[in-house]
């Protein structure tokens, strides 16, 4: 049965919430776990649809995948029954595509569906299947991928983007290939680093963790053990802009703050306030949100790209927060061609918005906005039109929440910790 979320807007939110763990550091964990024959637990696990999802993929696969708590899972991948991935579970999520990099590497094989994901405009695999093919890969290419090589070779590969998925894939595939691998332009996003950090804990040798070159000397078989996923730095920011704009003070725990170098200038620029204590973000209530102008009185630019640039995940709250704010800002989505197409819904809400093209919009704030019934297109506008509810007068009915719970574990009870108005019903 499909689901709706009903919000009762304009009322302050206060209070303690604390960050999951990251959904996209997560499903490659989880992916990685088949790397080895050993068992393998994780923790801090967000319980979302996606990674559900993967986990149900890794158990189909024939591995031994059970959750022994509320966000701890339990891998053990000592034998498969098979390499070919189930066509309608890879349907549910792009990150099925994790899956190739540690099959190739172990079993010399794989057979991987289309995967789905978000429509936020084309998502191309080329950087996938050039940097495993450059490991040793043959790979046919027709409605499915089929993947088998003899042995995985270390090689330099320098990917013709810096995919945050096609760096995973790579850096999985390397970790037991023959030699040394050299993977240039790669992203460096936190959850890759958590990724690498977490082959490192099971024995694998990756150097240059948190740059865009890394150095891989490829081991005969990993280990086991325990680990624990890194916080979702998507997540705590959405949490910075949704405490910003309601009129109240939120602390956000168990936030790790260098995983926010990248994300609080841009706030800073929307006006916003932070306090940082350890682990601790607080958001202080009387945020007096002004957008900052460049140099000269100039109207600035808000625009995204990889790692350490602001994060393509959030520039949905940054739409949101702007319209809250006095000023202009132009915000530029460069990696997505439909990334800014939920934006016809905040101007319906009440907000000035100008759509220039697919990648761009200049919003004029701030704008009084008014509840309205929406629709979620994907994870992240999801949110952002959850945020925008909650700020708006009046009720608001948000359909296809299912997006926005692939990526937020629980997100109506945590919010309603703060005080939120927000009721999960059956549409």
């Amino acid at each position: 049965m499909a689901e709706s979320f009903v919000i009762e807007g304009a009322r302050s939110l206060n209070g303690s919430i604390r960050a999951s763990g990251n959904k996209n550091g997560a499903l490659p964990i989880l992916a990685g776990c088949l790397l080895s024959a050993e068992p393998i637990v994780l923790r801090n696990v967000p319980r979302i649809r996606d990674v559900e999802t993967m986990v149900e993929l890794i158990a189909d696969l024939g591995a031994d995948a059970d959750w022994i708590g509320p966000n701890d899972v339990r891998i053990h991948a000592a034998e498969l029954t098979k390499t070919e991935l189930d066509e309608e579970l890879c349907a549910r999520i792009r990150a099925s595509v994790l899956l190739a990099g540690p099959l190739l590497a172990r079993y010399g094989r794989a057979i991987v569906p289309p995967p789905g994901g978000d429509v936020i405009g084309r998502r191309r695999l080329d950087t996938h299947i050039h940097a495993l093919s450059q490991l040793g890969a043959e790979i046919e290419a027709n409605r499915r991928y089929k993947m088998r090589t003899d042995g995985l070779r270390g090689a330099h590969v320098f990917l013709d983007e810096a995919s945050v998925t096609g760096t995973e894939n790579a850096i999985m595939a390397a970790v037991l290939a023959r030699g040394e691998t050299v993977i240039g332009n790669a992203a460096c996003e936190p959850h890759v680093q958590d990724l690498c950090r977490f082959l490192v804990a099971l024995g694998a040798h990756v150097d240059g963790i948190a740059s865009n070159v890394l150095r891989i000397e490829g081991r005969t078989e990993l280990g086991g053990g325990e680990y624990r996923i890194g916080c979702d730095h998507i997540e705590v920011a959405s949490f910075i802009g949704l405490g910003a704009i309601t009129s109240g003070e939120i602390a956000i725990e168990e936030v790790e703050a260098r995983d926010l170098v990248a994300i609080t200038p841009t706030f800073e620029r929307l006006g916003i306030r932070i306090e940082t204590d350890g682990r601790t973000i607080r958001v202080p209530d009387g945020q007096d949100l002004e957008i900052r102008d460049d140099l000269g009185g100039h109207v600035p630019k808000i625009d995204d790209g990889p790692w350490p640039a602001f994060p393509a995940d959030l520039t949905s709250i940054a739409v949101v927060v702007a319209t809250q704010a006095r000023g202009t800002v132009l915000v530029f989505e460069k990696m997505f061609e439909s990334r800014l197409f939920f934006v016809d819904k905040l101007v319906n809400m009440g907000a000035r918005i100008i759509v220039c093209d697919p990648h761009r919009v200049v919003v004029a704030g701030p704008s009084k906005l008014y509840g309205e019934r929406l629709t979620s297109p994907d994870i992240r506008a999801g949110m952002a039109m959850l945020l925008a509810s909650l700020c708006a007068e009046g009720s608001s009915t948000i359909g296809n929440i299912g997006e926005i719970d692939r990526g937020y574990e629980r997100i109506d009870e945590r919010l309603r910790g703060l005080g939120a108005h927000i009721e999960r019903v059956e549409a």
